[in-house]
């Protein structure tokens, strides 16, 4: 039977586990999970998802990774990803270490050059695996529903720069499929209510919803016996799997001396959260027991727009009871008072989400910048980041404290967490909750402003906790408040990449995420680690290099104009002129001139360049006029249409120019059997004119071919110009014989005189 994958990009096979496709997977995994599956294979379904292979590359920036999106099913018990790499481009071709990241809620964050992240940044390591062979796998239980990106590439890019045509292209293709068990039988653990289980040797599958607002999950065994005597052989796996790091709690019970229980501040809000019991007896030693999850909520207490202070307001806050009004019935925030479902354990500021461009959105509280921050229970902002499309740019937090209010003794701590905030403030300041480790930030009298920055944050609800702590004197916070302005965004490139980077867009089908790609030697996530950057001064020499190296073309284009070989001349003028400008264009940093379009200028600069070579071979066969004019226009045309095919493509630019060879060695060789010599007739002509401007398109090829790499290309790029503008004027052919430089002139004169004679003849009296 056939379901639809819930939102996978891929195909989606449901099968029964009996089939092969089950065997299969089951092939990878535990022998326990394997073994417990064949026995329960009416409760699972296997499904497969596929997406269509990519052709990997060297790594050189993050577009150079080839990036998979997934979405695991729910109730979803195991999980194998099979990697499949295949070869192709001959023998020449060989293996090549291939390293594969794998990432739950976000595309995952790599570093593959070992370079430096920006200031305040938080980067989890990647959980990943190098592959030599053409095939791996990984397993993993019970993942987390939801988004999973698979990411690959090839090593790190030599920095040589090769001329596509003249190297073997080798290509490797990259494939993942990712095969499920699906559970289809799940038990509902509803709270308060003991929920009787018998394991035998299969595992049992229950899942409960954690609602808003929980601060507190009790999951209890009660009444436990094995085979009708005393004893509680059970381990009990809580929440999902995610990666790179797994915060899964396991309780695992064998006395029944004592309570088994496990206790989990802050779960995850607003989802379910599995739980699997597993039987540590023997395979036909029966276990029963039951079940218990005990929630314990509290009400937050959610200020609106008649709760906060005026926007820009400068007043202490010294009295909060007067600044939030307590609820009806309540005396506060924090206090022992309960009201329906708990105690208030939060200030809720409302949070308004303003969705400013693609990957690009704005966060602040509503109707003011500052929020406030106490000592008696945490304020809590929620962040909306999950659309599925807000985890491919970076989320910036930045906190700004007044500039009176946080003394010596008093301190703001902050934390950051996906899923549920942390509210444990009171107890620890590592800002873990159940299943997350947040980010700690802080604001004091030495340190008012703290920054974080999260590249690629989980698609989930993020939550802002802050709580003003005393750790000297805890009295002194008590009547004590603080405003600390808050600045949350959400961009796809922090600084967008800076001056020394460019902020662009990937897309993977509908799935829209950002990178930075760096120039001058600048490296890094957001072009920030200048460990291999050039200075103003190098990139100004370089400019000065590729551009004034051109002007080696002024000795042709003097030479054509003395021998009278215009088009020629305009030829070269053209190539000089917009390779100039080309590479001024071109360069990074600060030393930049662009007067066109860059992809104008690079068209430009590409056909000139061929068109050159062109006329000059053509030039030296010394054609006939007309033939001559035809040819240098029909070249040109098909000089524009391979470059616009290929601009890059080598033969695109020698297949017309070993033409125009041909038809230069064809006519040099008639010239020969015509004459009865060899032509050119003059070893001065060889000596002096020819070998040398040979020699130096050689060296020319040869440097263009084989010798550039990304750190000499300044130089060996410039000599290359001053090597073919050279060459062209060894080897432009020399004037006619019996024809002086600015013939026309003369001839035009000539025949006035002539036809002036011819008609004072014709009026001739005789």
């Amino acid at each position: 039977m056939g379901r639809a994958g819930t939102g996978t990009r891929g195909a989606a096979v449901a099968v029964a586990v009996a089939g092969p496709l089950l065997l299969l997977l089951l092939a990878g995994a535990p022998p326990a999970a394997a073994g417990d599956a064949k026995k329960s294979d009416v409760r699972l379904v296997s499904e497969q998802f596929s997406q269509s292979p990519q052709k990997l590359s060297f790594y050189s920036w993050y577009g150079s990774a080839r990036l998979f999106h997934f979405r695991v099913p729910p109730d979803t018990v195991l999980l194998r990803w099979l990697l499949q790499v295949s070869r192709g481009g001959g023998p020449a071709c060989t293996d090549v270490e291939i390293t594969v990241y794998f990432r739950y809620g976000a595309p995952p964050v790599i570093n593959p050059l070992d370079t430096s992240f920006p200031a305040n940044t938080s980067v989890q390591p990647s959980f990943l695996i190098k592959m030599l062979q053409s095939n791996a796998s990984v397993n993993i239980s019970h993942p987390a529903p939801g988004d999973w990106f698979v990411a690959a590439h090839l090593p790190p890019s030599s920095q040589k720069i090769e001329v596509k045509g003249f190297v073997p292209t080798c290509a490797y293709i990259f494939q993942p499929d990712m095969l499920v068990l699906r559970a289809v039988e799940v038990f509902i653990l509803e709270p308060d209510v003991p929920l009787p289980q018998t394991l035998l040797s299969h595992p049992s599958y229950l899942k409960i919803f954690i609602p808003e607002n929980t601060r507190e999950l009790r999951l209890e065994l009660q009444g436990c016996a094995t085979n009708g005597s005393l004893g509680c052989p059970v381990r009990l796996t809580v929440g999902s799997a995610t990666l790179p790091r797994n915060f899964q709690k396991v309780l695992t019970c064998i006395s029944p001396s004592w309570a088994c229980h496990l206790l989990l501040p802050s779960p995850p809000w607003d989802r379910w959260l599995q739980v699997t019991a597993r039987s540590l007896a023997g395979p036909h030693v029966s276990v029963a027991f039951r079940a218990v999850a005990a929630l314990t909520a509290c009400r937050p207490w959610t200020l609106n727009s008649q709760h906060l202070l005026p926007s820009g307001t400068n007043q202490s806050c010294n009295a909060s009871a007067g600044l939030l009004p307590p609820s009806p019935g309540s005396r506060g925030p924090g206090r022992s008072s309960r009201l329906g479902s708990g105690p208030f354990c939060l200030m809720s500021y409302p949070v308004l989400r303003e969705d400013m461009d693609v990957v690009s959105v704005r966060f602040r509280p509503v109707d003011r910048v500052s929020m406030l921050v106490q000592s008696a229970v945490p304020s809590v902002l929620r962040l909306h980041l999950n659309t599925g499309m807000d985890s491919g740019g970076s989320l910036t937090v930045s906190l700004q404290s007044n500039q009176t209010a946080v003394t010596n003794n008093t301190l703001v701590v902050v934390c950051v967490n996906a899923a549920s905030p942390f509210l444990s403030f009171n107890t620890s300041l590592n800002c873990t909750t159940a299943f997350f480790q947040g980010y700690p930030l802080s604001l004091s009298a030495s340190s008012r402003q703290a920054e974080l920055v999260i590249p690629y944050p989980e698609t989930d609800n993020w939550y802002l906790s802050l709580q003003l702590v005393c750790p000297e004197s805890p009295e002194e916070c008590e009547q004590t408040s603080v405003l600390v302005e808050t600045t949350l965004y959400l961009v796809p490139c922090l600084n967008d990449c800076g001056p020394y980077g460019q902020c662009l867009l990937l897309r993977r089908h509908s799935y829209l995420y950002a990178g930075c790609s760096c120039k001058a030697g600048w490296r890094g996530w957001s072009c920030t680690d200048n460990s291999t950057a050039q200075t103003v001064a190098q990139q100004r020499v370089a400019t000065l290099l590729l551009t004034l190296s051109n002007l080696m073309f002024l000795a042709p284009i003097a030479i054509s104009v003395h021998r009278l070989l215009l088009v020629e001349a305009s030829v070269y003028a053209y190539t000089m002129f917009f390779s100039t400008f080309y590479h001024a264009c071109d360069q990074p940093g600060e030393a930049v001139l662009c007067i066109l379009s860059y992809d104008t200028l690079q068209y430009c600069d590409f056909l000139g360049s061929g068109v050159s070579i062109w006329v000059t071979i053509l030039c030296m066969a010394r054609l006939k006029a007309a033939l001559k004019h035809v040819l240098f226009l029909l070249g040109t045309l098909v000089f524009a249409m391979s470059l616009q095919l290929d601009r890059r493509g080598a033969w695109n630019m020698m297949g017309p120019c070993l033409f125009a060879f041909v038809v230069m060695v064809t006519m040099w060789v008639y010239r020969c059997g015509h004459r009865r010599q060899c032509y050119p007739t003059s070893w001065q002509r060889w000596g002096f004119f020819l070998l040398p401007g040979i020699s130096m398109a050689a060296v020319a090829v040869a440097i263009y071919t084989s010798m550039m790499t990304s750190d000499n290309y300044y130089y060996t790029h410039s000599i290359w110009h001053m090597l073919l503008a050279g060459s062209a004027a060894f080897l432009l052919p020399p004037r006619e014989e019996h024809t002086e430089p600015w013939a026309c002139s003369q001839k035009l004169t000539c025949r006035y005189q002539i036809c002036k004679s011819h008609r004072e003849e014709l009026y001739a009296v005789t």
